[in-house]
């Protein structure tokens, strides 16, 4: 199992009430603050690459990593994999930090063509993750009508 807990192991039921919880959380008020908070500190990291697995690593971060860094957070008493501890000084709920921590970690393949022609794949960069992530987080905030 991944950091985020996501797992193939569900039910239908259960696969649809986590995914309301999901959506709940992102477009809710602390949910879309929280959001708009991360895409300031992702804009104002001096390097932009995120990292997978851990929160921090080597003065690189991941994307919750990010923000915390930008918060001033002491995320080295933070298991990485402990998503209930994550949320909490996040301040955002659980499912919410899982989703983030989903797309940070386990969506990151990149298709490639291989000098056959075949189909192939390859660990995305930590500079393409920034990218994605940054992308994903813009998708995620709701545009307010002028």
């Amino acid at each position: 199992m991944s950091r985020s807990g996501y797992s193939d192991d569900c039910e239908n039921w259960s696969l649809i009430c986590w995914r309301g919880a999901v959506n709940s959380a992102l477009k809710g008020k602390r949910g879309q603050a929280f959001l708009r908070e991360l895409a300031e500190a992702l804009d104002a990291m001096p390097v932009k690459r995120l990292i997978t697995e851990e929160l921090k690593a080597d003065g690189e971060f991941c994307t919750l990593g990010a923000l915390g860094n930008a918060r001033g957070l002491d995320m080295s008493v933070i298991d990485p994999d402990d998503t209930e501890t994550v949320a909490f000084k996040f301040g955002i709920a659980r499912a919410m930090a899982c989703e983030i921590v989903f797309e940070n970690d386990d969506s990151s393949s990149v298709r490639i063509i291989n000098d056959d022609g075949s189909i192939g794949w390859r660990r995305e960069r930590p500079e393409e993750r920034w990218v994605r992530m940054r992308k994903w987080v813009e998708r995620n905030i709701k545009q307010v009508a002028a």
